[in-house]
């Protein structure tokens, strides 16, 4: 019913008649390791599926993407809508169902929190590793900072960032945590504080990677090779840090909380 297909980690061109740089499939399924050709509609990048599903798109070619597969068009390109898509209306076929990450208990916490956690984290990485000018930057880096301290305080009371149950607002903060000091911190100049130095946010990450399904959804060269590869105005030679290669699957202590 569903498949996952990855492109290719680092931009390529998406036409040989403009010099447009974004998502490419690979020709082969042995090009790059953990990235497949599209099976479905043979496009070369992700700018044709785009093309397939409206010859008069003018926006952005995005990732990710939920593609119908009867009616070749794109449902959604909105991770954050696609992820409340997931959570419920695929239900009838889902193997574990009754997982909930937006309770109705919960909603108007989780909403809130999503309201400062993207803009001041999730968008802000971004913010301070795109600004061109010392003052945004600065006030960028601030407001992460701010945001990441206050995350702390929450995770050292709770095992999860909406209380002791898992709810989506922990999977749209992992995203950004998981990257943080692999690529983050040098890539986009958050560096005034690693997350390895938070001890209840760096545990809270390895908490939420190690379980079950989660890992798996991570991989580290894959995003390490985007990043560094595909930014030539940060980082015009597209080398690849070695390091720093941390194991999230060492011990945590969330278990400390009930849930």
């Amino acid at each position: 019913m569903f498949n996952n297909q990855s492109v290719k980690p680092i931009w390529g061109r998406t036409k040989e008649s403009d010099e447009y740089m974004g998502w490419i499939f690979p020709e082969s399924n042995t090009e790059v390791l953990g990235a497949e050709p599209d099976p479905l509609n043979g496009a070369k990048s992700v700018r044709e599926l785009y093309e397939i599903a409206s010859t008069n798109y003018s926006g952005k070619f995005t990732v990710p993407i939920l593609w119908d597969k009867k009616l070749k068009t794109i449902v959604n390109n909105e991770s954050s809508e696609i992820i409340r898509m997931f959570n419920t209306e695929f239900n009838d076929i889902a193997e574990n169902p009754i997982l909930d990450l937006y309770p109705s208990e919960l909603q108007a916490q989780i909403d809130e929190t999503n309201e400062w956690i993207y803009p001041n984290i999730n968008n802000g990485v971004y913010r301070c590793g795109f600004a061109k000018k010392q003052e945004p930057y600065i006030d960028a880096a601030r407001q992460l900072y701010e945001a990441l301290d206050k995350c702390e305080d929450i995770l050292s009371k709770q095992r999860y960032i909406c209380g002791n149950k898992l709810t989506e607002a922990d999977i749209r903060l992992f995203v950004t945590l998981i990257r943080f000091d692999e690529v983050y911190a040098v890539h986009f100049k958050c560096n005034k504080k690693l997350i390895r130095e938070y001890p209840n946010i760096f545990n809270y990450t390895k908490d939420i990677f190690q379980i079950p399904g989660i890992s798996s959804t991570v991989n580290m060269e894959h995003i390490k090779l985007h990043y560094y590869g595909s930014h030539p105005s940060i980082n015009p030679f597209g080398i690849v840090p070695m390091g720093p290669n941390i194991d999230y699957f060492a011990p945590h202590d969330r278990e400390r909380f009930s849930t």
